[in-house]
């Protein structure tokens, strides 16, 4: 009887540490299937960061670097340029939600948060939305239309008899 038991321990132990090895070597041995998708995925998302980056700095020669020169990105340059001019402090938050691949064309889904100031020591204007950031390339990821609600242009939405920076009517 003792070695009944003994022999059962011993079985079930050997499957035990039989399965934690195919366990083990199976999750060490797992790679990404598609490291291209992935890769672009990661370009994209770097891509979205640049903008912000250099939105928030200010930095025209980053904005411009990622604009598709064949774009139709006028009207959202003097925009983004009209908020450098205007605002010392920009924060801009980005939050992808969805991202649409088909070939060279990519349709990354954002919803945004900021805050504009003219000055740093004011409350500023707060305002959030979402837009469609239509991207295109594979290797370089560049911008070539924008639409929705951007956060672009801030300066330029509020009503006449509204100062933009602080969202209320001025005296």
């Amino acid at each position: 009887m003792v070695e009944f038991c003994s022999s059962r321990t011993a079985l079930m132990t050997r499957l035990f540490v039989g399965m934690l090895l195919a366990v083990i070597v199976g999750c060490a041995g797992k790679t990404i299937q598609y490291k291209e998708d992935h890769d672009r995925i990661l370009r994209i998302d770097k891509a979205v960061e640049s903008l912000r980056q250099a939105y928030v700095e200010r930095d025209r020669s980053g904005v411009e670097a990622l604009f598709l020169p064949s774009g139709n990105l006028d009207q959202v340059q003097r925009e983004i340029y009209s908020d450098f001019d205007m605002f010392r402090d920009i924060q801009l938050e980005f939050a992808i939600e969805r991202i649409l691949i088909e070939g060279e064309n990519i349709d990354v889904f954002v919803h945004w948060q900021g805050q504009w100031k003219r000055d740093p020591v004011e409350a500023g204007t707060r305002q959030r939305g979402h837009a469609r950031l239509a991207w295109v390339g594979t290797q370089s990821i560049l911008l070539r239309e924008a639409q929705g609600d951007l956060p672009f242009g801030i300066g330029t939405r509020a009503s006449p008899g509204e100062d933009p920076a602080r969202g209320q009517a001025k005296p």
